[in-house]
């Protein structure tokens, strides 16, 4: 097959990307779309019928019957119902972090789905496969991972692509544990769960040879290959205390699915350890380091730590340059390779904004951060979030093939050349579409995932979010927004000096009000005990007084590409300034009791 991107590097889509490479507001781009949604069926129908030898599948033609006319009456059915379906098209669309699809998204899935590859091998998906490498390829060149030799396939989402990370640093954690334990027990070597669980392949390797172990040898010691509470108990006859197994380190602003992977991997919510944030929702460093340092002293191996771009509550983006700073130092001061995962799910795709000749539409601590993904080992992305895919797209990458390794070790049964080359053996995920990873290709082959496509089309609603802060904000006074690194605003209504449990009030019932209004869908959140930094000073922003253990935000997902139109922008902001308006009337009029003073 020939290379499918061999001028993709030739290529710079032109500007109003938002125009260009989106069905449009009003569909207006709905004439060529119809022509070209026809034209790849038409090729797909010609395909079936000249892909074989006429004579050897000759079939009598079908004639419409009354199983033609059910279909049709149940297809019509279906379409009309979904048409009371959340129109999340439109940019009065707010509420979560869903929007348009792109054209090249529609028309890319709807090609691969035609053909249905399964990319659990070659032999199942010869060109869905490759289409995959290839668009694997686009997005680790965007994080700013080396494309030949990064690592990745895409996942049904985040949540199994963080599952994907968790895996791979088990069994990086387990191998290391296996040969200490090993050297322990049938060499008399001293037993350190923290240290060994951190020494790095360098050291694995050297101790291989010098040991002349075999695989064998390894797996009696391994809790993946053999039993794990076995093997556990026996770490702590050899370390000489009550080994109590490694802890996974995410910051409070975590996604739920961290919760989910200490479960489904049996370690226990006990070893899922917080981070505070700080004042900007952001990972507290002093925090982080404060954690791992209690893990040294509790003999507890790390067994990931987790940084996120782009939050699914505030878009925050956590320091990840100054977290990776301090895991190298503590590489470098004492050997410790501590597994590095950037959950990257709905932020990652802000690194399409990154241009080395232009000003950054972020914050000079957001790029920095964005710009130090490549030193991750491993990073989860959605395409069907900022990447304007269908649903369900995620993707898994890992810096090398080394970070990308997984199970407890190699059998002979996972090299079968006769099934042909392929992932089914080292991901999550048995059957696995190549849609997703066609509309991600096409997308990138066309929009592009630099600064002058996909890029442009972000940093248009980062300014298009801020254009709504500064409107909002001169109109209504007591609209009170909370820091935002990207393009989710959140804020409350609160009377300069007036407790929390009174704005809380006030902007619940504002949502109340915008959830029975058609004009703008919104969603709201709460942020808990781990915020208390960011509550504390939003509250000392306007005088406010704490009354109350949470925050209850108004939240706008500004992230529909037609917000980057200036017009279109301005015209919303209007539109939603008037309805918040009559939203606060509505509620003070109602409640003169939480009307601010």
């Amino acid at each position: 097959m020939t290379n499918l991107v061999s001028d993709s590097a030739a290529f710079r889509p032109s500007t109003s990307c938002a125009q260009q490479h989106f069905p449009g507001v009003r569909s207006e781009n709905a004439p060529w779309l119809r022509a070209e949604m026809l034209a790849m069926l038409d090729h797909w129908f010609d395909w079936r019928k000249h892909r074989f030898d006429e004579t050897v599948d000759a079939t009598t033609p079908i004639q419409a019957g009354e199983g033609h006319k059910r279909l049709s009456e149940r297809l019509a059915a279906l379409q009309e119902a979904l048409t009371e379906e959340t129109p999340t098209f439109t940019p009065r669309y707010v509420a979560h972090m869903k929007s348009d699809l792109s054209l090249p998204a529609i028309l890319g899935w709807f090609a691969a789905m035609l053909h249905n590859p399964n990319n659990t091998s070659r032999e199942a998906s010869r060109v869905g496969s490759l289409i995959e490498a290839e668009a694997i390829a686009h997005l680790a060149r965007m994080l700013g991972y080396d494309p030949s030799v990064a690592q990745g396939h895409f996942t049904s989402g985040g949540t199994v692509a963080n599952f994907e990370a968790v895996w791979r640093a088990r069994y990086r954690l387990d191998h290391w544990l296996a040969m200490a334990l090993f050297l322990s027990e049938e060499r008399g070597e001293p037993m350190d769960p923290f240290a060994a669980a951190h020494m790095g392949w360098d050291r694995f390797r050297a101790l291989w040879r010098e040991h002349g172990l075999t695989e064998p040898m390894l797996k009696q010691a391994s809790a993946m290959a053999s039993n794990p509470i076995d093997v556990q108990r026996r770490i702590s006859k050899a370390a000489g205390f009550d080994y109590l197994g490694p802890v996974l380190i995410a910051p409070g602003n975590r996604h739920y699915s961290w919760n989910k992977a200490v479960n489904l991997f049996g370690l226990g919510h006990e070893a899922l350890w917080s981070v505070r944030l700080d004042a900007h929702g952001r990972m507290d460093l002093d925090d982080f380091e404060r954690l791992v340092l209690r893990a040294r002293e509790q003999n507890r191996p790390v067994l990931m730590t987790v940084g996120v771009t782009g939050t699914t509550e505030l878009s925050a983006v956590d320091p990840i340059d100054g977290l990776f700073d301090r895991l190298d130092r503590w590489q470098d001061d004492h050997g410790w390779h501590i597994w590095r995962h950037v959950d990257g799910a709905y932020g990652g795709f802000f690194s399409a904004m990154l241009d080395d000749d232009q000003p950054s539409v972020v914050a000079a601590d957001v790029e920095a951060a964005l710009r130090a993904l490549p030193r991750a080992d491993s990073i989860t992305i959605d395409p069907h979030k900022l990447g304007y895919i269908p649903y369900a797209c995620g993707a898994f990458l890992t810096s090398d093939v080394q970070a990308y390794a997984v199970s407890a070790f190699d059998a002979p049964y996972l090299h079968r050349p006769e099934l042909g080359a392929g992932k089914w053996a080292s991901t999550l995920e048995g059957s696995r579409s190549a849609a997703g990873a066609a509309a991600t290709w096409l997308t990138a082959e066309t929009l592009g995932l630099g600064p002058d496509g996909l890029g442009a089309v972000l940093a248009g609603t980062i300014q298009a979010r801020r254009a709504l802060e500064a409107a909002v904000t001169s109109a209504i006074p007591e609209v009170r927004f909370l820091p935002a690194d990207a393009n989710i605003a959140c804020f409350t209504l609160a009377g300069r000096g007036e407790p929390l449990s009174v704005s809380n009030d006030r902007t619940d019932a504002v949502f109340a009000f915008f959830q029975r209004s058609p004009a703008f869908a919104v969603s709201r959140t709460v942020l808990g005990k781990d915020c208390a930094a960011l509550k504390a000073a939003h509250l000392a922003s306007y005088g406010g007084v704490d009354d109350s253990q949470e925050l209850l935000v108004i939240r706008l997902v500004v992230m529909s590409p037609y917000w980057c139109d200036a017009e279109v922008s301005s015209n919303m902001a209007a539109q939603f300034i008037d309805e918040l308006t009559k939203a606060l009337n509505a509620v003070n009029a109602a409640t003169p009791e939480v009307c601010p003073p």
